[in-house]
Formats: C-alpha cells, sequence, structure tokens
C-alpha cells in the first residue's frame, strides 16, 4: 500500500515543497524514515504514531517506510509532521489518495494529536502557490500567517481528528480569512522631539534616513548616542509591501514573528550585546540560518560600543554592507541571505570616554587609546558614509523649555526625498542613494564647477579612496533631494564633507 502527501520545509529565506512518500508492506513492524530527516524530523515517528493513536485512530502494525523527496536534501521543520500522517492514514485507506493531492499539509502534532503552529509558513505558502497548489491546511495558529500569500485557499485546523472527517467528507471546514492583524506601535520606537539638543546630529539622521546611509557616531557617555540611534527608525518610510513581505518572511523563518501577526509594517530594528558571535551576526548552522545583519534587512543594524565587539565579527561585517547580501558556505548547502541594512554604530573615544573633551580630562595613555580603536580597520571606517562627532548636551538644551522638531515632521522630508530617488532609480531597481555604485552615480549626480571643484581639492587634502570619494557624492546627491536640487551645489559637497570627519 502506498500514499503520497505534499509538505513543505524551509532552505535559507524560501520554502521547499517536499514529497511526503509513505509505504505499507507485510514483515516485521518497524517505522524507518529515509530522505535525510535531520533530528527534529526523526522524531516525527513517535509524534505521529502517538497521534494517530490518541485520534482514536487504530491501525495495525506493518513495515512503514517514509521517503522524504528531494532526498538529497536535509529536511528540519516539524511542520512534516502533519503530511507525514495524512499520506499513513491514505497508505492504509483511512482517507482518499485522490483528495489528499490537491492539498499541501504544514503543521506539528502533538502527542494527543492537536495541530500546532510551526515557523517559516509563509515562505512555505508562497512557495506553494507559485508550484501551482490552491490549498493548504495548516493550524490555526499559522492560519494569519497563511493568508499574507495570494492566491491560495487556506483552512486552519485545531487536530488530526478533524482533518480526517474534512477529507473523508465527514465534516466541512471553511476557508479561512484575516480576523484581526496585530497593530504596529510605533510610539515605541521614540521620538526626536524627544532628543534636546544636538541639532547637528539631527540633521546628520535626517540625511542618512532620506539616503539609506551608515552612520558612526563618536562621543563621551551620556551624550545621546544611543538615545539617537534608537528614534532612527521612527524617521524611515513606511515599507512597500513587497519590502514587508521579505522582511515578515524572514522573521517567520527566525521563529520570531508575533502570533497571530500580520504583515510586518514597522523596519526592523536590532541592537545585538558585543558578545554576539560571527555566526549569530551573520548567520550559520549546520542547515544555515539567518543572522542578525538579515534580520535587519530594509531596516537598521544597531552596534552600541562598536570597539567591544570582536574583531572577527567587524570584519564579516564588510561584504555584507558592500553587496547588501550574505553567502553562507556549508558542507550540505550555500545559502544566500537579503542583508540591505542601514548600519548606524556608536563607541566612545577612549576607554574612560572623554578623550577630546574640553570639560572633562581623558585618564587614558596613547596606547591605550590606540589599543581601544585598533578592531577599526581602514575598510571598515570607510564603509561609514557619515561618522560624526556627538557633544555633550549643556545645562541650557537640556532645561529648554523649547519644542523641538517631532519625527513626524523629518519623516514627510525623507519620504519626499526618497520619492525622488525612486523616480530616479526607477529602471535600475535602486530604492536609495546608498545602493548606488560608481557607475550609476556617475550618470545620475550632476554637480556644479564650484562642487567639483571642491571635491576634488578635498580629495587631495585628505588623501581620499575612491570608495570615499563615490560615498560622500551619495551624501551630497542625498541633501541635494533633501533641498529639491537637481544638481549638487558647493554648500551640499560642503555639508558631506562636514559629515566624513574624522572622529577617532
Amino acid at each position: 500500500m502506498y500514499a503520497r502527501s505534499c509538505g513543505a520545509t524551509t532552505l535559507g529565506v524560501d520554502g521547499v515543497l517536499i514529497d511526503v512518500e509513505v509505504d505499507v508492506a507485510n514483515g516485521l513492524p518497524g517505522f524507518e524514515m529515509v530522505g535525510m530527516p535531520d533530528a527534529m524530523v526523526r522524531e516525527a515517528k513517535e509524534r505521529v504514531r502517538t497521534a494517530i493513536k490518541n485520534s482514536g485512530i487504530s491501525l495495525q502494525q506493518d513495515k512503514i517506510t517514509v521517503n522524504l523527496a528531494p532526498a538529497g536534501m536535509r529536511k528540519d521543520s516539524a511542520g512534516l509532521d502533519l503530511p507525514i500522517a495524512v499520506a499513513l492514514l491514505a497508505a492504509y485507506g483511512m482517507v482518499p489518495s485522490e483528495r489528499i493531492s490537491e492539498y499541501i499539509f504544514i503543521g506539528e502534532l502533538s502527542l494527543e494529536g492537536e495541530c500546532r503552529r510551526v515557523k517559516g509558513v509563509l515562505p512555505m505558502v508562497i512557495q506553494a502557490a507559485k508550484a501551482g497548489m490552491k490549498f493548504v491546511v495548516t493550524a490555526e495558529e499559522n492560519v494569519n500567517e497563511a493568508l499574507l500569500a495570494e492566491e491560495i485557499t487556506v483552512y486552519g485546523i485545531q487536530n488530526l481528528a478533524e482533518l480526517v472527517a474534512f477529507l473523508n467528507g465527514r465534516t466541512v471546514l471553511q476557508p479561512s480569512s484575516r480576523q484581526h492583524e496585530a497593530a504596529c506601535d510605533e510610539d515605541s520606537q521614540g521620538d526626536f522631539a524627544d532628543v534636546q539638543g544636538q541639532f547637528f546630529a539631527k540633521r546628520a539622521f535626517e540625511i542618512a534616513a532620506a539616503g539609506g546611509h551608515n552612520v558612526l557616531l563618536a562621543g563621551s557617555p551620556g551624550a545621546g548616542k544611543t538615545m539617537l540611534a534608537r528614534r532612527m527608525s521612527s524617521i524611515l518610510p513606511q515599507m512597500a509591501r513587497h519590502e514587508a513581505l521579505e522582511v515578515t518572511k524572514i522573521y517567520s523563518i527566525a521563529g520570531l514573528l508575533p502570533k497571530d501577526s500580520g504583515l510586518l509594517r514597522a523596519r526592523p530594528f536590532r541592537s545585538p550585546h558585543h558578545t554576539v558571535s560571527a555566526a549569530a551576526m551573520i548567520g550559520g548552522g549546520t542547515i544555515p540560518r539567518p543572522g542578525e545583519v538579515t534580520l535587519s534587512h530594509n531596516g537598521v543594524l544597531f552596534l552600541d560600543e562598536l570597539p567591544e565587539f570582536s574583531k572577527n565579527v567587524l570584519e564579516s561585517l564588510r561584504q555584507p554592507l558592500e553587496d547588501g547580501c550574505v553567502t553562507v558556505a556549508r558542507v550540505n548547502s550555500t545559502l544566500s541571505f537579503p542583508s540591505r541594512i542601514m548600519l548606524i554604530a556608536a563607541l566612545n573615544p577612549c576607554p574612560c570616554g572623554y578623550y577630546g573633551e574640553p570639560d572633562h580630562s581623558c585618564e587614558c595613555t596613547p596606547p591605550q587609546i590606540k589599543k581601544y580603536t585598533r578592531k577599526l580597520s581602514g575598510p571598515l571606517l570607510d564603509r561609514f558614509d557619515i561618522r560624526i562627532r556627538v557633544p555633550r548636551v549643556s545645562y541650557q538644551e537640556l532645561t529648554s523649555s523649547r519644542q523641538t522638531e517631532n519625527s513626524a515632521s523629518i519623516r514627510q522630508r525623507v519620504e519626499a526625498a526618497r520619492k525622488i530617488q525612486l523616480a530616479r532609480f526607477a529602471k535600475l531597481g535602486l530604492f536609495c542613494n546608498a545602493q548606488m555604485n560608481h557607475g550609476i552615480l556617475q550618470r545620475c549626480s550632476h554637480l556644479t564647477a564650484e562642487a567639483q571643484d571642491l571635491l576634488k581639492m578635498a580629495f587631495s587634502e585628505k588623501k581620499l579612496s575612491a570608495r570615499s570619494y563615490d560615498r560622500i557624492l551619495k551624501v551630497a546627491q542625498t541633501i541635494a533631494d533633501l533641498g529639491g536640487s537637481g544638481v549638487i551645489t558647493e554648500e551640499q559637497v560642503g555639508e558631506a564633507l562636514q559629515l566624513k570627519a574624522d572622529i577617532l
């Protein structure tokens, strides 16, 4: 007796359809599973057998063989419990084989036969829809997530017994529809109106948000570096649907998608601790999983106390920042994860934090300062488009009752600048100035003669690299976009140079 059902797992940030084949034959009773299942999937035989028994279905003891195809790919999703159970029941004639061929089944089974939520459902269902599948059956808790995929009908079930009754035509399941969606609480991001003073830093953040530029902040303890960084998300434009879908897929695979949530609309903000490993930052594992740079995709990655991170972790960021993706190679597979991020980093200028402060003496020796900043290589620092010093806030600024500009006002200007950029890059597949390469930059950026002279002088005097030249020009282009100017002027180049200060 042979039967087949369709399940799914994930590989990288995409779903993969799995053919579950079950053969039941006479012989010594046993339950063998082949097709490179990992430990989680191998244990499914105990969950499935017990779930079927506790659902009131008795199966005779036979030799059972389960094959998960394609056999050359490792499977690691507990969501294969449900298709294994359905194919097994079909092999015994408990459900009609011709009926189950129309469905894809995704769900973990408890020992009582309850259908539990699994991670990665969204990319699985999207892949099923691309493959022409019309129906998906999953746990009730995964329904909202599955409904984000288009052109596929979703059925939510509570337990295995309910599914068996539905497949046998004894009950009717209604297609699921979205009941509610968790709202994004944008107030939790904070507001720039909370930041007293720091007008130069706020201007730098506005430019960074408008062009998608990386920012490095240096300043003494308590100057407001972290406070500023945590409010960056509040001035970034809302994600388009395709961006939100990318982020939601990533968070679904990582198991970080909130229960009953819909499409994630708020841009990600990730702030890993400085003890993070390179694998956790970039992604890794036997079957590679997304790291922090991928979880920050289309959003912000904030590294506080930058010199405290290991040199290996910091250097591993160079390629993702340049390419917008991470390639993780393992024996079993080589996968690419998206990592189009804004990197914001903060550091103190020395171990005690007060080097260069006019009203506070620094107790660090030159060798201590050199050792502290040694982890920050030139190529890494070169990838920060904006580098500024954040001074301490004066008492007058801190206690001032003057209303400062809020995030909503800044976001309006940022969105206006982004619209200009989207129109500029309409045929190039880019979304902001920071993504321009040298060739596109040369074609799209137009400078006045005075601006060219200033940039030439700065290139010679500061001994700028080609990468630094491009990044200064990108920032100048963003400043021009914020001002609604079609040509980059001398003043805009001057401001871009001011934002690329030698802060160390």
